[in-house]
């Protein structure tokens, strides 16, 4: 029976369609009394002020209409009459908001123009800035009415193929320079607006060290000046900003989401999260896992697409100790968990890890009050689609049969993720029913991408201005994933086995190492890091069903990982800077026998080499990274779309879930999708919940206002934010029939 929920809204001011013409009339009024005010100003601020005025009264003409259409037919498009979100919603919304926006300036100049002290050139910048945002919303509202052309009734995505080169045209139409400088965040609630403006902020200052050229002295020298100009200047900061969210390519991307895994920013969780009993990572070595069904034994396929069979690391979040879980005492340990929650981060597919979700999860296991195991899984495009989806399939079947180890009787098993590692989860419950394999017993999804392909929607539209998920980077990180580099193909697994076999040493490479820094956390002197060598084998006494790691095992598992770190890392990376910081065979012989170089220490330095190659690029000489021999060619050239942008993704419901046949979705177990007003994603979340509905499955849809995609990392942060990550929590406790708090 499908379930629905009413909308929990989460905003400092919710601004409601019956405002909106009350608010268009009140700013007409105050745009006029202040355009009259400053005609007879013959000083170049007083007339562009008036001009600007001017404008806006214009736009206002021109947009009127437009949202007056869209107003009457967006209910259309609505999951229910209860959960009310669409993309075309979102737009009515987004009008608002910078209504509200323009008529706060608007006011503020009304009853300080004048003062002595007033502020004559800077208001007129900001002023102007706003008159742009009503022009470029306008443009979008133009662009909306045609999307609905296309679709039919309630269905927010094209009714028919529509070609690549006609959402780009869309997107080189509208200027965006007006979302990412002065009133860059002003659809968000009050508690993320200085965030917004402080990532997009960062975002310019790192892309100037990223793709500065010379000696590391000029650079930092460079850095202090940039930083000074851009806090000074914040239309250099949107230029910059929207050009490189149009030029810069995935690896920019990686680039920049990498700085959330820096050795500070991993401290954070510690200081302002809630305390853990229990956060360690484990390698679950690629060898062969049987799962019983009744009477029959499935095997589950071991990971080796494009990178060949690779450990899987997973990371095990508790807030107590409960018995049966791995490599902790017994003494004073809980019962074991009657729930498991496997968790699976986002990050567009090619960046972030568990590490950097870690400071809700750890809120999370706190109210929960079951073990989280959090996956890990490789990332595009180094190991693009079906290579997360293996690991994450793989990683969960362990879990569902070692789940004794992890501290619970597995009675239930709810799976949740965020974006990526949302879309990853339902993919896997899909390829779990198809295996013939128990998918798990809920599904929570969070602001998840369900349809993987260069297709437009209203929602899609707001990451034209979204600080955190530009329109670039959302292209970017889709295609990475869906369609991987050529190259890359001659890798790809035939009929189950993989043409490249990484356990061979002499396969190796540069881009391997890459992707192994990509897709792992970095390691602090307070990790706890076990390699996981089959628990079961290793039992060899009844009296050690208890599935603990022995001295044994511990001796065995450091063996494991100290000679892969000899043999594939020390031996295949020696043309680098970054070994360097690795001792020579003759130190680690001689630290060895002295036990000062002990296999923690080995993993620490390991990892810390592969994080020093992102320090690397920034700082490397030129020809180690593609970079335009002028600069201005990057970041003061036009900010047009290429042509390699555009991409067809094939039509495979485990890339993309929303085109699963209804058999297979028929199958699914409970759902609770939560996303937000202002997600690019937004519409995928809604048709997904809808396709449910119509097929009679549990779903239930919650669409919060005045957070961005990807809200749950800030939640630590952010006032509304958290109290969205609770709302995420009470979903989790009605799949798992735990007691609500609320």
């Amino acid at each position: 029976m499908t379930e629905t929920k009413t909308c929990d809204v989460v905003r400092n001011v919710n601004i409601t369609i019956s405002d909106q013409e009350e608010n268009i009339e009140i700013l007409i009024v105050s745009c006029r009394n202040n355009s009259e005010f400053f005609s007879s100003d013959n000083s170049e601020s007083g007339q562009r002020l008036h001009i600007s005025f001017l404008a806006i009264l214009d736009y206002l003409d021109s947009l009127k209409p437009k949202v007056q259409r869209i107003q009457n037919a967006m209910h259309k498009f609505d999951f229910d009459k209860n959960v009310q979100g669409n993309g075309y919603r979102s737009f009515i919304s987004i009008v608002g908001y910078a209504l509200k926006h323009t008529n706060d300036l608007s006011e503020r100049i009304l009853n300080k123009r004048d003062s002595m002290l007033f502020r004559k050139a800077a208001l007129t910048k900001d002023i102007e800035s706003c008159s742009h945002l009503l022009a470029s919303l306008d443009t979008c509202f133009t662009h909306l009415e045609t999307m609905m052309s296309w679709s039919e009734e309630g269905n927010l995505f094209p009714s028919e193929e529509r070609s690549p080169d006609e959402l780009i045209s869309y997107a080189d139409s509208i200027n965006r320079y007006c979302f990412y400088g002065r009133n860059v965040g002003f659809q968000y609630c009050d508690s993320l607006k200085n965030i917004m403006k402080f990532i997009v902020l960062s975002m310019a200052i790192f892309s100037e060290a990223y793709y500065s050229q010379g000696s590391f002295i000029s650079k930092a020298t460079n850095s202090f000046f940039s930083t000074t100009k851009f806090i000074s200047d914040p239309e250099l900061v949107a230029k910059r900003v929207v050009n490189i969210s149009t030029k810069a390519d995935v690896e920019f991307c990686k680039a920049f989401w990498f700085l959330s895994e820096s050795e500070i920013m991993n401290q954070i969780p510690s200081f302002i999260s809630s305390s853990v009993a229990v956060s360690k990572t484990i390698n679950l070595p690629a060898e062969p896992l049987f799962i019983n069904v009744g009477d029959k034994e499935i095997e589950v396929p071991i990971p080796s697409s494009y990178i060949g069979k690779r450990s899987v690391q997973v990371r095990l979040i508790s807030h107590s100790v409960h018995d049966g879980m791995m490599g902790e005492s017994k003494n004073k340990a809980k019962p074991a968990s009657p729930g498991l929650l496997i968790h699976c981060h986002g990050g567009g597919f090619v960046a972030q890890s568990s590490k950097s979700h870690e400071c809700y999860l750890r809120d999370w296991a706190k109210h929960l009050k079951i073990p989280i195991l959090s996956i890990d899984y490789s990332l595009a495009p180094e190991a693009p689609f079906p290579r997360a989806l293996e690991e994450v399939t793989y990683a969960y079947c362990w879990a569902l049969k070692n789940h004794s180890s992890l501290g619970s009787t597995g009675e239930k098993i709810i799976a949740a993720g965020d974006s990526a590692g949302a879309n990853l989860l339902v993919a896997t419950s899909l390829k779990c029913i198809t295996l013939g394999l128990p998918p798990p017993n809920g599904l929570f999804l969070a602001y998840i991408p369900t349809l993987v392909n260069f297709v437009p929607s209203p929602s899609r539209l707001l990451s034209m201005m979204d600080p955190l998920l530009p329109l670039g980077f959302l292209l970017r990180c889709l295609k990475a994933y869906a369609m991987p580099d050529p190259s890359l193909l001659q890798n790809k697994t035939v009929n189950g086995q993989a043409n490249s076999d990484t356990e061979s040493f002499e396969e190796i490479t540069e881009s391997d190492l890459q992707e192994l820094q990509a897709r792992k956390s970095p390691v602090s002197d307070t990790s706890d890091t076990l390699t996981y060598g089959s628990l079961c084998s290793n039992l060899n006494d009844e009296n050690e069903k208890d599935m603990y790691l022995t001295v044994s095992d511990i001796e065995k598992s450091e063996k494991q990982v100290s000679d892969f770190l000899e043999k594939y890392v020390l031996e295949s990376d020696t043309d680098t800077d970054a070994t360097k910081m690795i001792p020579s065979e003759q130190e680690i012989s001689t630290s060895v026998q002295s036990n000062e170089y002990s296999i923690h220490s080995r993993v620490i330095t390991f990892v810390s080499s592969l994080r020093s190659r992102i320090s690397n690029i920034i700082g490397s000489p030129e020809g180690t990274r593609e970079v335009p021999r002028d600069n201005t060619e990057l970041f003061e050239g036009p900010s047009k779309f290429h042509d390699d942008f555009k991409f067809k993704a094939e039509a495979d419901p485990f890339l993309s879930p929303i085109l699963a046949s209804d058999d297979l979705l028929k199958q699914l177990p409970p759902v609770k999708v939560l996303t937000v007003e202002l997600d690019p994603c937004l519409d995928d979340c809604v048709m997904f919940a809808k396709k449910l509905k119509s097929l009679n499955n549990d779903v239930t849809l919650d669409v919060l206002k005045g957070l961005p995609h990807g809200f749950l990392n800030f939640s630590m942060l952010s006032k509304e934010a958290y109290e969205g990550s609770i709302i995420c929590v009470q979903r989790i406790k009605q799949l798992f029939n735990f007691p609500s708090d609320d």
